[in-house]
């Protein structure tokens, strides 16, 4: 503290058992309270200084600190000290000895207080603006009452004066009628409810009044209309809460409703954020690589808004389609309070195929034996001949070009399921296919021909799928027949029938005179029994797509061979891409089924697309997953061809091959045909009928017959039509007339083949070859006006003709290659000059000839060339 004064002689004492303080004037404290908006409050503390009597100083504000205090007494001279001499102790009025103050000890007093003062002054400016905010707020509430005061008064004076006006026109009604009252009343009418009359304004005894004539007016004032009857419960009902001049201006005794939508927004305000909140439910969220907001939310059970809400606040803006990667999505489930489990997107296909039977599940199944051979060696007769029906006769050309399933039944009861294949070169896949699904081979040769190059293809299929061989040597019947030519020549790739002392079967029958098909058919009995085959056929289906088609009345329709398992009517079957239910079920003579068990062909119809052949088919649980298994194999289909097609690098082989296909020349095809192996089978022959100057590029291939969009895709690619066992449409006939594109048909796969190998030997460069006709040497050279230099030859060797190709040779240098022009012998033109013979000469756009230079004529001529 500082020494000072607070009002008069009053100095600083140091009292032995007080502290040290400063005397201030008194001071009232109160408390305040302040409001704020959102219903937020704050206590103030509000001090009043009392003022002074007068004659004293004026008052400071309130909070204000004491002044300085001043010395009583100025020192009379200041006594000069030396440096290390401590200041003299002061005496106060009391006598009690107090010790100076130092420089230091002054300077901070002095900072504290001018502190203080600074302080003070802040305090004082917040609370002179607190408290005129604090009236200016109390002014303007005070303002509010008022109004709020005289509205409500002028509202009841309003409605004195209604109700008061209202009593006179009564009082006034009833004296002009004074009958009213007594006398009997007559029947009265049914009330209005177009003009409703409020029950409270009536008395109490005038329930039955009957209806008053109208009232004339007097002096020019027309009461007003008595009070008409109350309205009808629905009316009333319907009026309720509604502010009308009726219902603002009658005597009801009620108070007036709320309205209902005013209760909702209410009810909402009260209700707001206390929302009953449902109990959560923990769930095991199954994540792919990738999925979409909206599939998330629905494993979830949650709203979409709050998983894009929450993204939000992870700093992603997204759609409620957006596809999030597997680590957000996790994120997701766990802020929600999910577990997750990852999978792989491959993960979708587990335990589809392949699942393990318990030993005492399986049954003895019927084996699956595919017929295999060279073409025209009577794999298709010898399957008639043992399913006694005619399935050569309904061939194109008497060859077999689809895949077909047949189901007989052998000698001993047990049934055989048979698989024919073509044998023409172009369907090896299908034959590959065959092979794959099959237990038993039967190879067809034939005497007479013996051992031919597809009959060498499909015992490598049989190898290759690791399938027991039997030999049916056909055609035994004709006299050319060499049975034991056949045994010879199969020695040579490995196969040793029985009668050479090898293991293989061997059997020779005769399809048309249909000997030895009992034995035929022991021999495969006997080798199934070898073979110990069973299946189970209490679990789902598993198999594989023979062939498939497009029917145009029955849609997609897949022949399947069941492999496991048993087929039913309706169940939801997935074969690569496509999916479907099966409506129906047919065997192999067109005859419906209700199930299939295991080595059973079937058709099946009910795909929503054509499968391709050699699918394989798997029954599912639900249509989810169906669609999850497919869309799975979509991508990956995608991805191929992308990858295929062309990425920007790859290795030296790719670029190499680029850049020699890069002149190459394409003929560009649309291919629909009746079922997909045939046109698989198409498209592989056409690709090998390519060449590094030209080739065939499917611009589509597909199943069914030709289409208007088949056209638009071939106008626009400038493209072949090409239709197998198939026929156009007739907007796609209509189409194809306007913009001029042709439509080949074919049912026979050989002249298919022909036709387009004739049309790409169109596309090829001919063959230039030179046919040297002659030779002259330059004797002189002439130079004549509008024609420029003709040069005088001799013919040396052969004929020179005009318009030939020519050369101008000069120290066995070649120095212009051209035509020649003009050919004169003395003033005439001439087509040709013999040897001997002299002549003139002039070439095509050059005149540098000078003597002695040989002249070679020769004449070029194209060779078309074929593949």
């Amino acid at each position: 503290m500082s020494e000072g004064e607070n009002s008069g002689d009053k100095t600083l004492t140091v009292a032995p058992s007080k502290t040290l303080h400063l005397k201030q004037r008194p001071v009232e404290h109160g408390m305040v309270r302040q409001s704020f908006s959102h219903g937020r409050s704050k206590v103030v503390v509000v001090e009043k200084v009392k003022r002074r009597a007068p004659g004293h100083e004026a008052p400071k504000p309130a909070g204000a600190p004491a002044p300085a205090a001043t010395p009583a007494e100025p020192p009379k001279a200041a006594t000069p000290r030396s440096e290390g001499q401590r200041p003299a102790p002061a005496r106060s009025g009391s006598g009690v000895v107090l010790r100076a103050l130092t420089d230091e000890e002054r300077e901070a007093r002095a900072r504290a207080l001018v502190d203080a003062k600074s302080r003070e002054e802040e305090d004082r400016r917040r609370a002179e603006i607190e408290a005129k905010a604090r009236a200016e707020r109390e002014e303007r509430e005070r303002a509010e009452r008022v109004a709020a005061d005289t509205r409500k008064r002028e509202e009841e004076e309003r409605l004195a004066r209604e109700a008061e006006s209202k009593r006179k026109s009564e009082e006034e009604a009833r004296r002009r009628l004074p009958g009213e009252a007594a006398g009997a009343a007559p029947p009265r009418t049914a009330p209005s409810a177009a003009a409703p009359r409020p029950a409270a304004a009536r008395p109490a005894g005038d329930a039955e009044q009957p209806r008053r004539p109208p009232v004339r007016q007097i002096g020019g004032f027309a009461p007003p209309t008595p009070p008409r009857p109350a309205p009808s419960r629905t009316g009333e009902m319907k009026n309720r809460g509604r502010l009308t001049v009726t219902t603002a201006t009658s005597e009801e005794g009620e108070e007036r409703t709320r309205s209902v939508a005013s209760f909702r927004r209410r009810q909402q305000r009260l209700f707001r954020g206390q929302v009953e909140q449902k109990e959560k439910i923990a769930r095991e969220v199954v994540l792919p690589e990738t999925i979409t907001i909206q599939e998330l939310a629905n494993r979830m059970s949650e709203r979409a808004v709050d998983v894009i809400r929450l993204l939000m606040k992870q700093g992603e803006m997204h759609k409620i389609t957006d596809i999030i990667d597997a680590d957000t999505a996790e994120l997701v489930a766990e802020e929600m309070g999910h577990t997750v489990k990852r999978v792989a997107e491959s993960d979708v296909e587990e335990g589809l195929f392949d699942s393990p039977d318990a030993a005492s599940d399986l049954e003895p199944r019927p084996p699956v034996v595919t017929i295999m051979g060279h073409v025209d060696h009577g794999k298709t007769s010898l399957l008639d001949a043992i399913r006694q029906a005619n399935v050569v006769a309904g061939e194109a050309g008497g060859i077999t070009q689809h895949i077909g399933a047949y189901q007989v039944t052998a000698p001993g009861g047990q049934p055989v399921t048979f698989i024919d294949t073509p044998g023409h070169a172009a369907f090896t896949a299908m034959r590959a296919r065959g092979a794959r699904v099959t237990d038993i081979v039967v190879l067809v040769v034939a005497a007479d021909d013996g051992v031919m190059p597809q009959t060498i293809e499909a015992i490598n299929h049989a190898r290759a799928a690791q399938a027991p061989l039997i030999v049916a040597i056909n055609k035994v019947d004709k006299p050319d027949a060499k049975p034991e030519r056949v045994r010879t020549e199969l020695l040579q790739h490995e196969v040793q029938v029985e009668s050479m002392g090898g293991e293989t079967l061997e059997v020779e029958v005769s399809a048309k005179l249909k000997t030895n098909l009992d034995r035929l058919l022991e021999a495969i009995s006997l080798q199934a029994e070898v073979l110990d085959l069973k299946a189970n056929p209490s679990r789902a289906a598993e198999g594989t797509v023979i062939e498939a088609r497009l029917d145009k009345g029955r849609g997609p329709v897949a022949t399947m061979l069941v492999q496991r398992g048993t087929l039913h009517v309706g169940d939801i079957v997935v074969a690569g891409t496509q999916w479907g239910r099966v409506r129906a079920l047919l065997d192999d003579q067109g005859v419906s089924r209700q199930d299939a068990g295991p080595s059973f062909p079937v058709e099946i119809l009910g795909f929503n697309g054509t499968p391709e052949a050699g699918d394989r088919v798997a029954v599912v649980e639900s249509e989810a997953r169906a669609r999850e298994i497919t869309e799975y194999r979509e991508r990956q289909k995608r991805d191929k061809l992308a990858a295929r097609g062309g990425s920007a690098r790859g290795s030296l082989s790719d670029m190499m091959s680029q850049l020699k296909t890069a002149g190459r020349k394409e003929f560009p095809l649309v291919i629909k045909g009746d079922v997909q192996g045939s046109v698989e089978a198409i498209a592989a022959a056409l690709e090998k009928l390519g060449t590094d100057e030209v080739g065939a590029r499917v611009v589509h291939a597909g199943v069914g017959g030709i289409s208007e969009s088949d056209i638009s895709l071939a106008e626009a690619s400038n493209a072949a039509v090409i239709g197998f066992n198939v026929r156009a449409h007739k907007e796609a006939r209509e189409a194809a007339e306007r913009a001029g594109i042709e439509i080949r048909y074919y049912n026979i796969i050989y002249n298919l083949v022909d036709d387009v190998k004739a049309a790409m030997s169109g596309l090829l460069a001919p063959t230039l070859r030179e046919t040297m006709l002659g030779n002259a040497t330059i004797l002189e050279v002439f130079d004549i006006s509008k024609v420029g230099k003709v040069a005088g030859c001799r013919v040396t060797d052969g004929n020179v003709e005009r318009g030939a190709n020519v050369r101008l040779i000069r120290d066995n240098v070649v120095v212009h290659e051209g035509k020649l022009s003009t050919l004169k012998r003395f003033k005439d033109e001439v087509k040709e000059v013999a040897a001997g013979q002299e002549c003139g000469m002039a070439f095509e756009n050059y005149q540098d000839m000078r003597p002695g230079d040989v002249i070679e004529c020769y004449r070029v001529e194209e060779i078309k060339r074929t593949l």
